[in-house]
């Protein structure tokens, strides 16, 4: 297919594949597939320059994908916009392989994402399967993905997340779907376990307290993290997660680093070697996105850096 040159205009088919072929300049503004020019698609950032192996320039096309979630992929119709205080909803419905249903529920004031869901099993649709138990953002159990954006629900309101009237919610990244909105969380768990995320002390129940300073180096780190509830939304954020299946995670290594500076523990070594591997630490990309979407605010990507550091001194002083 040729190039063609900057400014004239582009046809780019719903599901992201773009083709370059001249069109009427009669075709409607929101028709579907969308047409705008070539110039417009290179300031967006969706058309950049390629050469090919003969010198002659041409256009590479990026994927344009109209839902918010990675879970399917489709052309959204053009709808009119929901009456007043009424939220229209869209639900995965399914397991990996499934679909958006739509529902409408009432606004209310200060409502949340999962009083939304709730709304809808309650009301609509009593088989729709997801998972909470606290409702106060303590459990962890209530993450799903919501317009694209891994978040707990019982503590997001709607007024924050909405956009144009319209939600779409589907289950978290990264982990197997069980059924709707709840996912697998066992993988989850089973790398925190790999990463050794566990407490293994040298004193018995019969001895002392092993007293800790609070404002000890070693204390201060390990309660920038400590206060991971296990809601696997830093990991469904992960994109090394997503390329890298075998990655620990940043929840997996997060834990690694608490104790890591717990002067209580005695397996330190043992577990450095469990996080310095291939699929441990020295895998993580720096991105940050688990620390940007993190609802605790804590900063795996900071304890993973930790985690580097002390793995490069255990192997300059052959401990690893």
């Amino acid at each position: 297919m040729g190039a063609a040159a900057a400014g004239e205009p582009v046809l780019v088919a719903d599901r992201g594949q773009a083709v370059a072929e001249r069109v009427s300049p009669h075709v409607r503004a929101d028709a579907s597939p969308i047409v705008q020019r070539r110039g417009d698609l290179m300031r967006q950032g969706l058309l950049a320059p390629a050469q090919r192996a003969s010198g002659q320039r041409c256009w590479r096309r990026y994927r344009i994908c109209p839902l918010f979630s990675p879970v399917g992929a489709g052309h959204h119709p053009r709808v009119s916009p929901p009456p007043e205080n009424t939220l229209r909803v869209r639900i995965w419905r399914g397991k990996t392989a499934g679909s958006f249903s739509r529902y409408d529920v009432p606004r209310l004031p200060s409502q949340t994402v999962l009083d939304v869901v709730t709304h809808v099993q309650r009301h609509l649709e009593p088989t729709l399967a997801y998972r909470f138990a606290c409702r106060v953002g303590m459990c962890g159990s209530c993450a799903m993905t919501v317009n694209g954006v891994a978040r707990w629900t019982c503590r997001t309101h709607v007024s924050r997340v909405e956009q144009h009237g319209e939600l779409e919610i589907a289950p978290l990244s990264n982990l197997p779907v069980i059924k709707d909105l709840a996912t697998d969380m066992a993988e989850l768990f089973d790398k925190w376990a790999q990463a050794r995320g566990r407490f293994s002390g040298s004193r018995t129940r019969h001895d002392a307290f092993e007293p800790v300073r609070p404002d000890s180096p070693q204390r201060q780190a390990a309660d920038a993290g400590i206060e991971c509830i296990g809601c696997a939304v830093c990991h469904a954020s992960c994109d090394v997660v997503a390329w890298r299946p075998g990655f620990l995670g940043p929840a997996a290594l997060n834990r690694a680093w608490t104790l890591a500076n717990d002067v209580r523990d005695k397996d330190h070594r043992e577990r450095l070697q469990a996080v310095a591997g291939d699929v441990g630490c020295h895998a993580c990309h720096t991105q940050g996105s688990c620390s940007e979407r993190c609802p605790k605010h804590i900063e795996p990507t900071a304890g993973i850096a930790g985690l580097k550091r002390l793995a490069a001194r255990a192997a300059m002083k052959g401990e690893l």
